[in-house]
Formats: structure tokens, C-alpha cells, sequence
């Protein structure tokens, strides 16, 4: 009996995961609001009845995209504000790591910054306790380093909403320089990658003056 309800969870897990992927596919062309289920179960090849198995409405699905886009990042952002190296190391770090999710997963990456945005409430609020967890994340690493000695709680917390929203930005940035000709894509990631560093450097200028 237990080896019977395993097959039938996996099978459930892949039929899950089958609707998470056709609907990422999907989003590529248009926004989660105008998305129907019948799309998205026609891309699967099952009964529209069976999605609501797993989701209780295409809000639900985009909340659970935003799992499967966020989620799995708090190590990488962790990382990207690291204390270890200097300055210039750590900006170069960072967007490295943009840089390499990015092209990685660029679906993934399109789909938050449409939805951030985008006019289902349910995936908006999500995105945005993502990005609230992450800045709590970043402010327990800045808060490490010396140059954070004196900072306020709150001041620390504004610094780490820079940090995070720089990055979305970066990876944004990075992402349409890939969507361009082909031609022209390197020109444009250099430019965007330039773009970012230098806006990494202002945000880190302006950290060390804040308390003068």
C-alpha cells in the first residue's frame, strides 16, 4: 500500500511541477492576469479539472512560481553583500552571480520582474515578502561588517531595500541585453554590466559618507 501511494505522490509531484513549467513557458508571451487554465492544462495534456488538484486558481500557481523563482536564492543574495573581499571584489561578485543566474534562468527572472508589478494581488503580496526577506537577510550581513559600526537598525534596513532592489535592477538589466540581436548581445551585456558596477559603486560611496 505504501509503495502504491509513493508512485501516486511522485506522479502528483510531476504533474505539479508539468503545470509550473508549461505556465513559465507561457508567461514568456504575456502576463500571469491574461493566463487561463485551459492553456496551461492544454500545454500539459490533462483534463482541466486535474489542475485544481494542485492549484486553486492561476494566482495560486503564480504564488508558487514565486516559490520556485525566490525561493532557492537567499544563499545567492547572502552572498552577494558578503564582508569578505574588498570593495571591488564584492561588486564584482555580485554581479557575477546575477550574471550567471540570469542566463541560467531567464524565465524565471522575466516572470518577477513582469509580476512585481502586474495586476494579481496574490503574486504581487508574494514577490513582495520575498523581497522584504531578503532585505532582512542582507541587513544581518551588512550589520557584520565594521564600516556598519553606528549605524540605526532602521538606516541599516534602507541600505539593505538599496541593495536588493539594485540587484532586480541588475538582473534586469542583464536580462535585456541577452534578449537583444544576437549581434549586439555582447556590446549590451558589457554596457549593462558597466551600468551596474557603477551603480554598486555610488550605492557603496555613498554607505561609507552616511554617517559624516
Amino acid at each position: 500500500m505504501s509503495h502504491t501511494l509513493g508512485i501516486r505522490q511522485a506522479q502528483k509531484q510531476k504533474t505539479r511541477q508539468a503545470l509550473l513549467d508549461a505556465a513559465l513557458a507561457l508567461l514568456e508571451e504575456q502576463s500571469l492576469s491574461s493566463l487561463g487554465l485551459r492553456e496551461v492544462t492544454r500545454a500539459v495534456g490533462v483534463a482541466p479539472t486535474a489542475f485544481y488538484r494542485h492549484f486553486r486558481s492561476t494566482a495560486d500557481l503564480g504564488v508558487a512560481l514565486v516559490e520556485e523563482a525566490l525561493g532557492s536564492l537567499h544563499p545567492m543574495i547572502r552572498t552577494t553583500v558578503s564582508t569578505t573581499g574588498d570593495p571591488e571584489e564584492r561588486v564584482a561578485r555580485a554581479i557575477g552571480l546575477i550574471a550567471r543566474h540570469v542566463d541560467g534562468y531567464p524565465a524565471h527572472v522575466r516572470f518577477i520582474a513582469r509580476e512585481r508589478h502586474g495586476g494579481v494581488q496574490p503574486v504581487r503580496e508574494a514577490i513582495r515578502d520575498q523581497l522584504a526577506r531578503f532585505a532582512r537577510e542582507v541587513k544581518a550581513e551588512l550589520a557584520k561588517d565594521p564600516v556598519s559600526r553606528g549605524w540605526s537598525e532602521d538606516d541599516l534596513l534602507m541600505l539593505a531595500h538599496l541593495y536588493v532592489d539594485q540587484m532586480l535592477s541588475t538582473a534586469s538589466l542583464l536580462l535585456e541585453a541577452l534578449e537583444g540581436p544576437e549581434e549586439q548581445r555582447a556590446d549590451r551585456t558589457r554596457h549593462a554590466t558597466q551600468l551596474a558596477t557603477r551603480q554598486m559603486r555610488l550605492i557603496g560611496l555613498g554607505r561609507l559618507h552616511w554617517l559624516d
